[in-house]
């Protein structure tokens, strides 16, 4: 039975993609490519991306690859689409965009498509635990798709875990990145800093100036967190340039006298010596050892 058939089939949250889409459609879609019972094929013009999608991004090479694939051996996997209401020849893509794009590039002018009626919020469930599911969403995508159903329908954090198989500090801890400066975001969306960095940065006080040190120090998590807990990094102390032999000659005259000894050149070839006393009894007997004064 579709989920939309009445109010009151529609399944309880938790139970994952299947149970969006009925509860035979994971083992049936899989055949429906080859018997036509539930897939249709549909010009590939007549989809478009649906306006829910949280997935923004998709790699170009990993679109080739399965480009070449789909040419290959054909789409395994059908859409899953919904007709839009202003325009019954048109179809929504609820999920499968990333194939949707790669049956063009493999230049499919038909691809297999399963018909849903479904609410807007059937329809944004349904792309967000796909992705999930598939691990093919980027930190700020999660947290984004996670906001809008929010947003959208007035969910909990609570409601979210069930709905998308996870805990619910996942999900808050996911929600928290979108505080992050927006060249924040960008570096996690384009994975130069994981939602492990980004967390740890949220409570910096400059974290796009820390985040700049993080990406070009190639710090991990805990190195990150480190940072945030010092507020930045300690310049690395600059290379002695003085004379090894003064160096040397500065350390025999500590180790006979007992005392810190310091050699500061003064002019070409002279300088002076400074002997450190910390009392007067050091001093007495700095006096003594100098004068060769016995007491």
């Amino acid at each position: 039975m579709s989920i939309v058939e009445s109010k009151s089939a529609r399944p309880k949250l938790g139970r994952g993609l299947a149970a969006l889409l009925g509860e035979d459609s994971a083992e049936q879609s899989t055949e429906a490519v080859g018997t036509g019972r539930l897939a249709r094929f549909l010009p590939i013009s007549s989809l478009q991306p649906g306006v829910g999608q949280p997935r923004r991004q998709f790699d170009e090479d990993a679109l080739d690859s399965l480009a070449q694939s789909i040419r290959e051996r054909g789409m395994l996997q059908p859409i899953i689409a919904r007709r839009l209401k202003e325009d019954a020849s048109s179809y929504e893509i609820v999920a499968g965009e990333r194939r949707w794009r790669a049956a063009q590039r493999a230049g499919l002018g038909e691809v297999p498509v399963i018909l849903r009626d479904m609410t807007d919020r059937d329809a944004l469930e349904i792309a967000l635990i796909e992705n999930i599911q598939r691990e093919d969403l980027n930190p700020i995508e999660e947290a984004a798709g996670y906001q809008n159903l929010v947003n959208s329908f007035g969910y909990t954090q609570e409601d979210l875990a069930k709905a998308v198989g996870k805990s619910r500090p996942h999900v808050a801890n996911m929600m928290r990145l979108l505080n992050l400066p927006p060249a924040l975001r960008t570096h996690v969306s384009e994975g130069r800093l994981s939602a492990g960095h980004a967390r740890a940065l949220l409570v910096a006080q400059d974290p796009e100036k820390l985040a700049q040190i993080v990406v070009q120090r190639g710090l991990n998590v805990r190195q990150t967190e480190r940072l945030v807990q010092e507020g930045g990094i300690k310049a690395p102390p600059k290379p002695s340039t003085r004379d090894p032999n003064i160096m040397s000659a500065e350390k025999d005259l500590s180790d006979a006298l007992g005392l810190k000894a310091a050699l500061q050149p003064v002019g070409k070839r002279g300088g002076r010596l400074v002997l450190h006393y910390k009392d007067y009894d050091q001093l007495e007997f700095l006096i003594s050892r100098l004068t060769k004064r016995n007491h």
